[in-house]
């Protein structure tokens, strides 16, 4: 933090007094000055916008004129704005306070997985797969993306270690795709392998019961651990938790450096989440409206001449290629009411820039048709379309 705000208050050497035109400090900036101009000359610098109202399908945006549609939040289930999880928050707040001012305990530096071992990761899974990963000391390999012929490969390498997980995102937030996990749980029982799935974008929607994409390709009992987000379907709050084998979630405990180091979940956030697992358990009717309007949005989409990724899933990329496009277009869209943002290179693929749109059940079918016009009108504006 006191870096940040040196590097705020001290933009070039002259204000700040004694600072020599060549020091350390001067030579960075120099360095940083470069690189942020040569990401606004590429056309992929990311603005971030301020939202000044509760999430929900209506939001005001700091800088826009009256309400904006969103189309680019995780609130999949519309339950973050929810009068029952906000109810449950408050209740759990006045109970147990803000918060409990402390990391859970202090012991223990190991992971999982140890140098015997071995990890083998989708080349598209997302970062925080991918950091997880490197913190890890175990033997790294990389598949191509839902590719079962490389992953046997990478497999077949790996027979040497002594343990073996294949580490995967269930429904990929990038491109709205899921992952074979059919396939995949099939070549962990030929070769003795693990399978690890991340949930973030299935836990409270995907399957009969909203478990997930396990349940969706029903190998609930053929998964061996399951991460995934409090964050996102399920109230957008915050936190996270990890399933699977008694031992395996006893030592997390003991040697999980995340877990350990890091405070216990505010009471709010806990109430909350409770309560949206709650409404969930005790009826399916959410996700179903999400569904329905997921399906409504692509096939409009795709009638409109667009090019939609992924496989029925809520996360509903608009594949454009080009950067500036992207950019451009979600700006274009914001002017006309629709909040959706750009993704270009290094968050996706260089060449595989999109706007992402995101599907929640609150979302009624005119916000639908809404949006589907004003990506039309736009994609015209723009030669997106033909």
């Amino acid at each position: 933090m006191w870096c940040w705000r040196l590097l705020r208050a001290c933009p070039a050497p002259a204000p700040c007094g004694p600072v020599r035109p060549h020091s350390a400090l001067v030579r960075m900036i120099r360095i940083l000055e470069g690189e942020l101009e040569s990401i606004r000359g590429a056309g992929t610098w990311k603005s971030e916008r301020i939202i000044t109202s509760p999430q929900g399908p209506h939001i005001h945006v700091e800088g826009s004129r009256g309400g904006i549609l969103n189309f680019c939040a995780n609130n999949y289930l519309g339950l973050s704005s929810h009068p029952e999880v906000i109810r449950s928050g408050h209740e759990a707040l006045e109970k147990f306070g803000a918060g409990l001012s402390s990391v859970r305990f202090i012991c223990g530096t190991q992971a999982l997985l140890t140098p015997e071992d071995a990890v083998l990761s989708d080349e598209l899974n997302h970062a925080s797969i991918i950091d997880g990963i490197r913190l890890c000391k175990a033997n790294k390999y990389r598949y191509k993306h839902m590719d079962m012929q490389d992953l046997e490969a990478k497999l077949q390498d790996a027979q040497k270690h002594r343990l073996r997980l294949i580490a995967t995102d269930g429904a990929f937030s990038m491109d709205g795709d899921i992952a074979p996990l059919k396939e995949i749980c099939q070549l962990a029982q030929k070769y003795q392998a693990l399978v690890f799935i991340d949930e973030c974008h299935a836990t409270g929607f995907l399957g009969p019961n909203g478990r997930g994409t396990d349940e969706l390709l029903g190998v609930m009992d053929q998964v061996t651990i399951v991460n995934s987000t409090l964050g996102k379907a399920l109230g957008g709050a915050a936190g996270g938790y990890t399933t699977g084998p008694k031992a395996l979630i006893d030592l997390l405990r003991q040697r999980s450096r995340p877990y350990l180091f890091s405070n216990s979940l505010p009471p709010a956030v806990v109430g909350c989440a409770s309560k949206a697992l709650d409404l969930l358990m005790e009826s399916n009717a959410i996700a179903q409206s999400m569904a329905a309007k997921t399906k409504r949005f692509r096939s409009k989409m795709t009638a409109a001449g667009f090019t939609i990724s992924g496989q029925d899933h809520p996360i509903c990329p608009v594949m454009l290629g080009d950067a500036r496009l992207a950019s451009v277009m979600a700006d274009d869209m914001l002017e006309r009411g629709i909040y959706v943002i750009g993704f270009s290179f290094p968050v996706v693929p260089k060449g595989k820039a999109r706007i992402r749109v995101q599907i929640s059940a609150v979302h009624s079918e005119d916000d639908i048709d809404r949006c589907v016009d004003a990506f039309t009108e736009v994609g015209h504006k723009h030669r997106a379309l033909p």
